[in-house]
This record gives structure tokens, sequence and C-alpha cells, in this order.
């Protein structure tokens, strides 16, 4: 039953509650060992799974639910080779038997032993683990249920056989690891090597919440509902003015599809360089990925366009069919130009080629998206809108009222102009909570 005689699964060995576990499983009897350093061990692996059901929402046997999240984590040359299709034959089908045995083991044991032989009590807690309403902040709501109800049909399972098809059934259905329990990421370069982390709190945003722009949204649909489908898709850049909502768009297309496999990285200016290690990472992955880049644009002393040029066309590697590159920016010409660009008189004598260079970047995306500020009525559209979704008890006449006095002294007429309105009135209603249009 050791950990450490996995083929496949052999990082888990490195888990320290899975670690303490088996060591206490092998040696509850064994009087060699001191019993008030065991019952320590006991007590510290059992706060370590409290800890986990707290984070991630489990409930249930907690025992079962922490072996489930190590299976479903685990990225191997067997994991990944379901995720990419489903299941799998020939040799890896019948080797993976021999980790999936010993699985069947931890997942069978006894917990009553371990109590007898070290006369503790806390057992019944973690296999019948009843958790709070408040807890769970890890993975959304429908990935914690698919876990807890995993958990049970492996408990559940007769024959290895019947554990290796309900893990296959399992990755083929979300993935393995990171990508597949999680939506959104960042990148960073630790020493050498690059990390994708999670970002576990997404807004949460439809395109229903972006009132009006029916044909900017519908041009962003069509384009990544090709990119899902396998079809011919562009890279996209989404240009207008600010607080018009086109970061929300984007936001709002990864809740949309994040069910059909779609991805989403986060890449900041800085990280530009890492564009071709990340590419390289997601290219034998099942799923699409939109590398994504807000508030796209360069100063005249900035460089980093020239390398995202390469990257996005113009390399001798060509980008992979599952990878696209989503970017917003408040303006059109995304490296900034001067006056002297154009200026005949001294200095460059190919103007000409310097402006065109610094427009070429622009030009990488197949499609550009146009979010204008609304006029008075789309403004006004949008306030009412909103008002009525959230049911807010003020007539249209009072809203439009009030509205005309927020955009006076704010930011002018935009979407998040409105929105912000929208959420200053909706706080002065005594008793309304934090009622959203979505749920989670």
């Amino acid at each position: 039953m050791k950990a450490e005689n996995m083929i496949f699964y052999r990082n888990n060995k490195d888990s320290i509650t899975l670690h303490n576990m088996v060591f206490l499983m092998e040696h509850a009897e064994d009087e060699y060992y001191n019993l008030e350093d065991k019952q320590a061990l006991f007590y510290e692996s059992v706060s370590n799974l409290y800890e986990l059901a707290s984070e991630n929402g489990f409930e249930g046997n907690l025992w079962h639910c922490y072996l489930t999240e190590l299976l479903v984590y685990d990225e191997n040359p067997y994991s990944i080779a379901c995720e990419l299709r489903g299941d799998v034959d020939g040799t890896l089908r019948t080797a993976i038997l021999h980790d999936f045995r010993i699985f069947m083991q931890l997942f069978a044991y006894d917990f009553n032993m371990l109590a007898d032989a070290l006369h503790t009590g806390c057992f019944e807690s973690i296999v019948d683990y009843h958790r709070s309403q408040k807890e769970g902040i890890k993975y959304n709501k429908r990935i914690t249920k698919e876990i807890n109800d995993f958990a049970v049909e492996l408990a559940n399972a007769a024959t290895v056989e019947e554990f290796r098809d309900l893990v296959n059934r399992f990755y083929g259905s979300f993935g393995v690891g990171v990508f597949g329990l999680h939506k959104a990421f960042r990148v960073e370069r630790v020493k050498e090597e690059l990390h994708i982390n999670p970002i576990y709190n997404i807004a949460i945003t439809s395109l229903s919440d972006l009132v009006g722009y029916d044909i900017p949204k519908q041009k962003l649909i069509d384009n990544t509902e090709a990119f899902l489908e396998g079809r011919k898709s562009n890279n996209c850049l989404i240009y207008g003015d600010a607080g018009t909502g086109k970061s929300s768009s984007i936001r709002a297309i990864l809740n949309q599809y994040y069910d059909k496999g779609l991805r989403m990285i986060e890449v900041y200016k800085h990280q530009y360089q890492e564009l071709n290690d990340l590419i390289d990472r997601l290219k034998c992955r099942n799923y699409k990925f939109i590398i994504y880049m807000d508030d796209l644009s360069f100063e005249e002393f900035e460089t980093e366009y020239k390398y995202l040029k390469a990257v996005i066309e113009g390399g001798l590697e060509s980008k992979p069919d599952n990878v696209l590159i989503y970017a917003t920016s408040n303006r059109r010409h995304l490296v900034k130009e001067n006056f002297k660009d154009k200026d005949a008189e001294g200095g460059d004598i190919h103007k000409n080629e310097t402006v065109q260079e610094k427009l070429s970047l622009f030009a990488r995306f197949g499609v550009s998206i146009y979010f204008g500020a609304p006029d008075h009525q789309a403004f006004r559209n949008i306030i009412t809108t909103l008002a009525a979704r959230y049911e807010l008890p003020y007539t249209e006449e009072e809203l439009l009222l009030e509205a005309n006095r927020w955009e006076l002294s704010h930011s002018g007429l935009s979407g998040r102009t409105a929105r912000q309105f929208i959420d200053y009135m909706r706080g002065k209603v005594k008793g309304y909570g934090n009622k959203d249009i979505c749920g989670n």
C-alpha cells in the first residue's frame, strides 16, 4: 500500500498528509514507534483534512475526497493521455492498474482499526463531514460537487477495472490538473521555471450584463465559437473608449464558454518574453486557450511590441490551433505615434516605413471590435435596463434625474459610469442586500 510503490502517480508520495496517513496505517500497532507521537501525527493529519474541506468545500468522507483530489490533480503520462482521448489502449491501459490497486486499498481502509490502535477519536468526523455553507473558496460550486460525487463513485468501485473506467471518464470530461479544475490563470517565472497559477476569484459577468453593443458582442461570440468548434478564427483586438465594457466582455466570454473547454491566461506587458514558453506548454493540452492582454498599448520607447508581433504572426513556428490572443486597448494605434513620425523635414528619411512599423501590430489581429462611448439615449437605456434587472424600487423619472447628476460629477457617459451609479442606488435601499444578476 506504500505510495512510493506507485508508477504513474509517484508525485503524490511527497504529499505530507498522504505520507503520514499511510505510515500510520502500516505502523498503527507497531510498538517500536511511540504511541503519543503516532497520536500527534494522526491529529495533525485530521487537521489537514479539515483545512482541505474548508478551502475546497468538500463533504462526506474527507479521506476519500483527499484521495480523489490527488487523482484529478496529478498530471502524468496516463492522465494527460486520458485528457486528450478520453480513454487509452495499449500498455498504458493495463500498466495503470498497478497504481489503481494501491488507490483502492487506500479508499477501503477501515479507520476503526486506526482509532482502536491509537486510542483516538475524531475519525467519525472525517468520514462523515458536513460542511458549512460558507466554506469552499478554491473551486467553483460545480467542480466541488463533481469531486464530491466522484469520490463516492470511486469508493464504491467493485473492481480495479471499474475504478480505472471511472477515472478515465472524469479525465475525459473535465481534464486533469490545474487546467481541468480552473478556468483562468496568470503566469509567473520562478527562477528557471514558468508557473501557470490559477485565479480563484473570477468576476461573475455575463454578456447580457453588458447592455447594448449587440453587434460588437456578436462579433466576439462568432470568433470565439469558431475557435471552440475547430473552425478558422482570428486573434482579436477589442478597442475603444474607456469604461465601455471591453474587459468585461472578455470575462463574460470566459464564463460563457468555460464548460466547452475554454481557458484564459492573463499575461502582462513585462511578461511578453514568456509567450513562446507559455504557448509551448499549452499546445499539447486538450483545451482551447485564450491568452488575454488587457490595456494593450506601448509608448514610443517601449520595444516589446516588436517581440509581440513575431509571436502573434511572423515567427518560424506557427501558433497552435488551440491558442488565440485576445487583447483590449483604449486606442486603435497600439504604438504611440508623434507628429515627428509624419514630419517630412529632418530625422528619419523613410517616414512612411516608420509609421507602417507602428501600425503593423494592429494589423496582426484578424478581428478588431470597436466599443464606443454611449450617447445620452444609450446611457439612459443602460440605466433603466440594469435598474429593472435588479428590481430597484425607483421610478424611471427618479432614476434618470439622479443619473444625470451622477454623470456630471463622475466620468461622463460610459457603461462603467452607469454600473457605478446603479451600485450606488442599490446601496441606498435598506435591506436590499447584495443581490446579483447571475450566480456562481
